[in-house]
């Protein structure tokens, strides 16, 4: 193994460090969304109390680390199909983590402003991206040549990438739900698991790799 691959290849590893302590830190800021209440403040007089009055913020919240989880998983799945990366692929993956970093601002400006219709399309378009970004660092892998796992074949890599799919959509058939109201647009999400349902039907390949 020559030097140059020896330096892609421990970039990748870099590079799921970086993703995986990113994601980490992004679950933990979602909690501090969470709303509580200061000694003395008496805003509430029962945890009951408070989950009632403040329950869409907890919808808001368990459907944003729902979504966290959902993302970091076809990370998992994608980066776990390379062999080594390149600056190309780490920069666009960057951005994928900047897009990320940028769906929890929506989450925060959402919650400070009670919701609204600007915030719930704010937060589609910021989950759209994270996924639209997942899929063009793959689209990037599949045609650079040498990136990809060698035991994958060609039919492997488009079916990681139609199976991949699901989530990017899932955002984007959101994003007019938020015009409606609230609650049909946390609704709408639930359409992820019948769309992914239905990229799973796609014909997978005999040899494609059991961790995909």
């Amino acid at each position: 193994m020559s030097a140059e691959v020896k330096r892609s290849v421990l970039q990748l590893s870099r590079l799921e460090r970086i993703m995986d302590v990113v994601f980490a830190l992004v679950i933990w800021r979602l909690f501090t969304f969470l709303p509580t209440q200061k000694v003395g403040e008496g805003k509430w007089a029962s945890v009951s109390e408070m989950l009632i009055a403040e329950w869409q913020v907890f919808v808001f919240v368990l459907l944003a680390v729902v979504i966290v989880i959902i993302y970091w998983l076809q990370n998992n799945s994608l980066l776990g199909n390379l062999k080594k990366t390149d600056g190309i692929h780490t920069a666009i993956s960057i951005f994928q983590l900047f897009f990320v970093l940028l769906f929890i601002y929506s989450i925060g400006a959402g919650v400070r402003a009670g919701g609204g219709v600007d915030a719930s399309a704010f937060e589609s378009i910021t989950a759209m991206m994270v996924g639209l970004m997942s899929l063009l660092a793959w689209h990037y892998a599949m045609h650079k040549g040498g990136l990809l796992d060698p035991e994958l074949s060609a039919e492997d890599a488009v079916y990681i990438r139609q199976k991949n799919m699901a989530e990017p959509i899932t955002a984007a058939l959101t994003i007019p739900f938020a015009f409606v109201g609230p609650l049909a647009w946390e609704l709408s999400w639930f359409l992820y698991p019948f769309i992914k349902y239905l990229y799973s039907r796609v014909k997978k390949p005999e040899n494609v790799q059991s961790n995909n």
